[in-house]
């Protein structure tokens, strides 16, 4: 038996994708469920499946229920402990547990102002001051990891610390935000890791636009850098 998976639209669902790379990038089986935001019938269709009224929700192998992005993630660190999903050193285990969280429960001003959109580019786009903390805030916490670790993810190898933080390299780079150059590279790489690059490219094929993300700036073709190397676990 495998695990099942409820996502919404990849093209713009950053939680759904936060849902999704940890099954994809360390090879644990898992059968798609989709529902689409915005029309009728998606409480409903979410509702039956996990009782909730958020994806991504999962259902584990043996009748659990997961109806939460972090509940995802913590459940597969702890059932798969030898694939990695965390830093295997205590403090940089806690660390990464922390970030994990803080990226689920902060950075309000970010998510709100400038959603995740893979369809697109904005040209124009202008950081108020809440956004910029965020920005400041994340810069910090990357800063620190990356120097600490020696990269090239936040804790050496990829964790789900970089899980969490993938939907931000795609607004990063979708809105043209201002980082640090060392901030964009380590966005970039999240970007270029083929999970993310297969997650965008099926959002294409399959995804419509949906007018509520429009924000009413010109369109720009989205950067998305160069295809890179699968995640090494070994």
């Amino acid at each position: 038996m495998t695990y099942e998976l409820m996502i919404g639209q990849r093209s713009y669902s950053s939680w759904s994708l936060r849902g999704w790379l940890p099954f994809a990038v360390w090879d644990i089986p898992v059968t798609l469920r989709h529902v689409v935001f915005y029309t009728d019938g998606f409480a409903e269709k979410v509702s039956a499946f996990s009782g909730g009224s958020t994806v991504p929700a999962a259902k584990t192998p043996d009748g659990g229920v997961l109806s939460d992005s972090l509940a995802i993630a913590w459940h597969l660190a702890e059932a798969f402990p030898e694939k990695g999903l965390l830093p295997e050193a205590p403090g940089a285990r806690a660390e990464a547990m922390s970030l994990v969280a803080e990226m689920h429960s902060g950075f309000a001003a970010l998510r709100g102002a400038c959603p995740m959109n893979f369809r697109t580019a904005w040209d124009g786009f202008v950081p108020d001051a809440s956004v910029r903390a965020d920005l400041a805030r994340l810069e910090a916490l990357w800063t620190h990891a990356l120097d600490g670790s020696g990269g090239p993810f936040l804790f050496g190898a990829y964790s789900l610390a970089d899980v969490f933080f993938t939907p931000v390299a795609a607004r990063i780079a979708g809105y043209g935000l201002p980082v640090t150059a060392e901030a964009r590279a380590y966005a970039d790489r999240l970007l270029a890791l083929p999970e993310v690059q297969d997650w965008r490219d099926a959002g294409l094929a399959t995804d419509t636009e949906v007018p509520q993300y429009e924000i009413g700036l010109p369109r720009l073709p989205f950067p998305m850098p160069e295809r890179g190397a699968p995640v090494n676990h070994s």
